[in-house]
């Protein structure tokens, strides 16, 4: 297993961190900011962030923990926007004139002239919010606005999240850097869309890496296997999970968040677990948990 890989045409550490969390330092900015400095400080050098995180919050810790020199790789998102006030903080935002205006927001907030990979979340399966009404929304017309916007220079590269197969064979023509999907090691339902990453150079980029984030999703710290793997190495059974991620296919980067400094440092260190083949073989043996497709979230 190799602790760097390829993403949006960058060599990056393979684990990354994933900024979502940090909203929960809301009343310590200067926390939140010193948390993110000490992820760069362990080698992190990919930051998976949103407009719609906080409403704004977390871009702007981003922008405020980056110092000129730093070489990190930042990727956002488009597809919702920020809704405070709403069931839940983000509504989505699929049409193309939201796209490019989402697009704008994260610029500004984050303080670039370019970002450089931009993840079109799509909303046509769980978990997340499903489209209706003027937010079904065509593949065609999204990936028109997304390569308008590279072609500005704005972003540099395109990744999708929450797709179906067809959707990312669909969308290959248009150069696809990454995919991010829901995936752990007791759901593995995107076995399929997987290969085809892998054969097709994509990265792979999952969220929900342990698994249950909402009820009805199979956490992976439940499983046996896990615990035992973990007792074994002297490990905890998160770090296990996550490192099976990384051993499982060699175009996987992951993106775990905390705003826990402690968790913070173990989820670094697992990219530097090593599995012998008994316990990789009793980890693959693991089965995958159907989610409850009446999830919502």
């Amino acid at each position: 297993m190799t602790t760097a890989g390829k993403l949006a045409g960058r060599t990056v550490s393979r684990v990354g961190y994933g900024a979502m969390q940090l909203e929960r330092l809301r009343d310590d900015r200067d926390a939140a900011v010193a948390l993110l400095r000490r992820a760069f400080d362990l080698g992190v050098d990919h930051v998976d962030t949103a407009q719609f995180y906080g409403n704004g919050f977390v871009n702007g810790v981003i922008r405020d923990a980056l110092r000129p020199g730093d070489d990190v790789l930042v990727v956002s998102k488009v597809g919702a926007d920020p809704d405070p006030e709403g069931p839940i903080p983000l509504r989505l935002a699929q049409r193309p004139e939201e796209l490019r205006a989402s697009v704008e927001d994260n610029l500004r907030e984050l303080g670039l002239d370019r970002i450089p990979l931009v993840n079109l979340r799509r909303a046509d399966r769980r978990p997340g919010v499903l489209a209706e009404g003027d937010q079904l929304v065509g593949l065609d017309d999204q990936l028109a606005v997304m390569t308008a916007l590279r072609d500005e220079g704005k972003i540099g590269a395109i990744g999708l999240s929450s797709v179906t197969l067809d959707t990312l064979r669909k969308a290959l023509p248009a150069g696809i850097a990454c995919v991010q999907n829901a995936y752990s090691l007791v759901g593995r339902d995107d076995e399929d869309m997987l290969a085809l990453c892998v054969a097709e150079d994509i990265a792979w980029v999952p969220f929900f890496p342990l698994g249950g984030a909402f009820p009805g999703l199979p956490k992976v710290t439940d499983e046996p296997a896990v615990h035992a793997a973990a007792e074994a190495l002297g490990r905890t059974p998160s770090q296990v999970g996550l490192a099976w991620l990384l051993h499982h296919a060699p175009n996987v980067h992951l993106i775990p968040g905390t705003a826990n400094l402690d968790h913070l440092e173990a989820n670094i260190a697992a990219g530097a677990i090593a599995f012998d083949e008994p316990t990789l073989a009793t980890l693959d043996a693991v089965p995958s948990r159907p989610m409850d497709t009446s999830l919502g979230g």
